[in-house]
């Protein structure tokens, strides 16, 4: 077993036992990648303030998230497919989170159902939801994770339109994969992949297929989705959502304050500064770029989360200095799932924490509910970039 001490060494494990259409599917943005890339890029602009002669005992992390108790002010974002990166993936993956002690956030397009994981689990999630044209569907969509006593539904405002990936096209990404000689080829190097697809039965969208309506296998679940997105969204259609749920919401997506402002008018309980993933809107700032202008506007109103490009534990730090009241993460925990399953989450999540907290003290804090932006240095050539 090799020795882990850092989120890219789980990276390089990762990619050598899963598929390369899925490895792809995580590792990869829209069109030309360059909000893809600079979301972790950007990152490296901003410098720590070293603080030496500090009393570093006694230090926590632990803070809250939507008034839940969170052993660092962590939780796992929402990704889609994660069953096809590791047999039963989401469930694996939701347990390491409450076993930790951070919120999972299962996605609408997860192999495993919103039942699978309650199942499988002893504490509450969070659930994903995207801004479907079904609303009998959304409806039942919302009454299911009730039934599973999710405790948040996070709605994704930013895919509307779904922004081109062209490796996503060129593998045929599809869940079952389809059996191309070239993929077949693939999965037979992926031996510990394919023993684990070959031992579970859940290999296709849990919360869709069997539920949408004429949607009953996957074979009409390529229609279903190429027609589901909401291209009519707009803000009282936001609304309307919000009180088709009834609880605690979160609104992903928001990278310009004006849209900020909006959502913390609507009384959502939190937003989350997210750019997809550099997913969508190639040519976007990155999140963290994006992220003190939404902090400005409403940081005093309403919980503001950073998303998108977070890679160790110091990334999540800058951006909570920078007045993010948590961080969501996504392929840093998926690489650990490919990697090692349930194992390799909580390894992931051991070297987030890890770095964060010695960071953290060697920043000159204790407790990170204290840390701000006078742990950061911005250098002069940057100012611009930041004001």
């Amino acid at each position: 077993m090799p020795v882990i001490t850092c989120i890219d060494d789980l990276k390089k494990i990762y990619r050598r036992k899963v598929p390369r259409m899925f490895y792809d599917y995580c590792e990869t943005g829209s069109w030309s990648e360059q909000t893809f890339q600079e979301n972790t890029s950007d990152f490296d602009d901003l410098y720590f303030r070293q603080r030496v002669a500090v009393d570093m005992t006694n230090r926590t992390t632990q803070s809250t998230m939507i008034g839940h108790e969170v052993a660092m002010p962590v939780a796992l974002s929402p990704v889609g497919l994660t069953g096809m990166q590791h047999a039963d993936g989401e469930i694996h993956a939701a347990q390491a989170a409450e076993k930790f002690g951070v919120p999972f956030t299962l996605s609408t397009l997860s192999i495993c159902s919103i039942e699978d994981v309650a199942e499988n689990t002893t504490q509450p999630f969070w659930f994903q939801v995207y801004t479907l044209r079904d609303d009998d569907f959304m409806k039942r969509l919302m009454e299911r994770a009730r039934a599973a006593q999710c405790s948040a539904v996070v709605i994704t405002l930013d895919l509307q339109v779904q922004g081109q990936r062209h490796k996503d096209l060129k593998n045929g990404l599809s869940a079952p994969p389809k059996l191309t000689v070239s993929s077949i080829a693939d999965m037979m190097t992926k031996v510990s992949w394919g023993i684990g697809m070959l031992g579970t039965k859940r290999r296709t969208f849990g919360n869709v297929v069997g539920h949408a309506k004429g949607v009953t296998d996957p074979a009409s679940l390529s229609s279903w989705t190429a027609e589901a997105f909401d291209h009519a969204l707009d803000w009282d259609r936001v609304k309307e959502l919000m009180d088709m749920w009834g609880g605690k919401v979160i609104l992903k997506g928001i990278m310009d304050p004006e849209d900020a402002m909006r959502a913390a008018d609507l009384g959502a309980d939190a937003i989350v500064v997210s750019n997809h993933g550099g997913r969508q809107l190639d040519g976007a700032l990155s999140a963290i770029r994006a992220l003190p202008a939404v902090i400005d506007a409403v940081g005093d109103r309403i919980e503001v989360f950073f998303d998108s490009g977070i890679r160790s534990g110091q990334d999540i730090l800058k951006a909570l200095a920078l007045g993010a009241d948590g961080v969501m993460v996504g392929r840093s925990w998926v690489y650990g799932l490919g990697a090692m399953g349930s194992p390799g989450v909580t390894k992931a999540l051991e070297v987030l924490h890890k770095e964060l907290d010695t960071t953290m003290a060697l920043c000159g804090h204790r407790d990170i509910n204290r840390v701000d932006k006078d742990i950061l240095l911005v250098p002069e050539d940057f100012t611009g970039r930041w004001a």
